[in-house]
């Protein structure tokens, strides 16, 4: 079973959440907050593998409870829950060592794909605020001409493949899109994060953005 972690001060928004993911049959709610004071000493009792925190919360935020969470010796993996209105707080969370942003009305379905695409020690960029997401924290022209330089080190679909993971698309998605097999893009992935130097499909959009491959 895939352990997991919510934070929310949204009654509203964190039943929902377990309500989504414990219908998946791999997955259990460990344990629940409202803000982010307690995320570290839940984290230690439950050892959740993956953690859900919404980036704005009352009392103490989700940037504090993920500073708490990275210093702990086995930190679970988390994402940032949030909404359209992304700013400065995304580019924190991705300095702090953030895996991910999801929306907290993400659909269903890509909720619990990305929970465990988490656990399975992946990173997930929800397709309905990758854009923002990477706006935000893209440099400008300063990381431009690195971020080409990665980009023509790549063949053509490779390229293709990390526009897509630009876009926030699972593997699964790229496939369809380039009439692959779901093994054949996992390759493609493996072999873009290791030549562009991205430890995760984050930074790889991260790149793709700050080269002009997506808009």
């Amino acid at each position: 079973m895939i352990k997991v972690m919510l934070a929310d001060d949204e009654d509203l928004v964190r039943s929902g959440l377990r309500t989504i993911l414990t219908s998946a049959g791999d997955i259990e709610v460990v344990a629940e907050c409202d803000d982010g004071l307690h995320v570290a000493d839940l984290a230690r009792q439950h050892r959740p593998h993956v953690a859900l925190l919404d980036i704005r919360m009352r009392s103490a935020d989700g940037l504090f409870a993920l500073r708490r969470l990275r210093a702990l010796p086995e930190p679970p993996k988390v994402a940032m829950l949030t909404t359209f209105d992304v700013d400065e707080y995304v580019t924190e969370a991705l300095r702090i060592g953030a895996s991910g942003f999801l929306l907290k009305d993400t659909e269903p379905a890509v909720l619990v794909r990305a929970v465990r695409d988490l656990a399975a020690g992946g990173a997930v960029l929800d397709p309905g605020v990758a854009a923002r997401v990477l706006s935000t924290v893209a440099d400008g022209e300063r990381a431009a001409e690195p971020a080409r330089r990665l980009l023509a080190s790549l063949s053509e679909r490779e390229r293709e493949v990390v526009g897509l993971i630009g876009q926030g698309l699972s593997n699964a998605e790229i496939g369809s899109a380039l009439h692959l097999s779901e093994a054949t893009v996992k390759g493609y992935v493996s072999a873009v994060l290791g030549k562009i130097g991205a430890v995760n499909r984050v930074q790889a959009a991260l790149v793709a953005y700050r080269g002009g491959l997506i808009a």
